[in-house]
């Protein structure tokens, strides 16, 4: 049996000394290689090879992703895909908010206006890192918030930069008639103005309590953490009659790994240590765009 794989190196320059050595690598776990791209868009390059390996998909996997792993630096980085994933069928992109989609955690953005940043970004560092209950963990950080005006809402929306390349890779995923979803462990005041303007198709995250002048320092309704964001993965594949093999999920923290381990290929974008062990492939570049030459879109 062969079977096909896409695979994509990338970085801020690639060398030809790793390109070289990612093609001795595949070629000595049996991978037969062909040259199919390459990218420059000036903040960073790509390379797309097409391999074939004669062997089942998931042996083909373990193989070649094995192969190159000791490759692998840093900032240069080669992800192994099936390729189907890049082929012509309708595709779902799943993604993490904070620290992902965006540049912050809102949490802190939030928190620096009751002079409770440290004592917040501290939480929300072990919760992502896995060491805290995730639910316990954002109770607590909201419990700082208690009696914020509304005011700050608006003024941390206008704080928020989305990552350098997120609106290229949710622009290409839609124009190439795809669907694109975000779920977050923050908030959905903060989350809802910003998904209208991206036109994404799906959006889910938490509720903060209000009253008619300021947060109650409350989660409004069940806590979105990574059960959730599994569920709503399958959910939204469901809905748009996409099989799970087809979807792409993008993370950072210890709340990401169910649904990077349920889609299609899991993505770690500068992820904390046990995430980008834990996925398919990681970006440690601060690039989320890279993401769309996984896909071929």
């Amino acid at each position: 049996m062969l079977s096909l794989f896409r695979v994509v190196s990338y970085g801020i320059k690639l060398t030809d000394e790793y390109l070289v050595a990612v093609q001795q690598a595949l070629s000595g776990a049996g991978g037969v290689i062909v040259e199919l791209e390459n990218f420059d868009n000036g903040r960073f390059q790509a390379t797309v090879h097409a391999v074939g390996y004669d062997g089942d998909l998931e042996s083909g996997l373990l193989a070649l992703r094995a192969a190159v792993r000791p490759v692998i630096t840093g900032s240069i980085g080669t992800a192994i895909i099936p390729a189907e994933l890049a082929g012509p069928k309708r595709k779902l992109l799943i993604m993490d908010v904070d620290s992902t989609l965006i540049k912050q955690e809102v949490i802190e953005l939030l928190a620096e206006h009751a002079g409770k940043r440290d004592e917040v970004a501290a939480l929300t560092d072990a919760a992502m890192r896995g060491e805290l209950d995730f639910a316990e963990s954002l109770h607590a950080r909201v419990g700082t918030l208690r009696d914020l005006p509304l005011e700050v809402i608006d003024r941390v929306h206008g704080a928020v930069e989305l990552t350098d390349g997120a609106a290229e890779l949710v622009e290409a995923f839609l124009n190439a008639g795809h669907v694109v979803g975000v779920v977050s462990g923050g908030f959905s005041q903060i989350l809802d103005p910003l998904a209208a303007e991206l036109r994404l198709n799906y959006w889910h995250a938490n509720q903060l309590g209000t009253t008619e002048a300021a947060l109650t320092g409350v989660v409004e309704g069940d806590v979105v953490d990574r059960a959730a964001k599994e569920a709503s993965l399958r959910a939204w594949a469901k809905a748009e009659h996409i099989d799970m093999a087809q979807t792409i999920a993008v993370g950072d923290g210890a709340n990401d790994l169910d649904m990077l381990a349920a889609a299609g290929l899991g993505v770690a974008f500068n992820a904390k240590p046990a995430v980008r062990k834990a996925a398919d492939a990681a970006v440690n570049i601060p690039y989320l765009d890279v993401v769309r030459y996984f896909a071929g879109v």
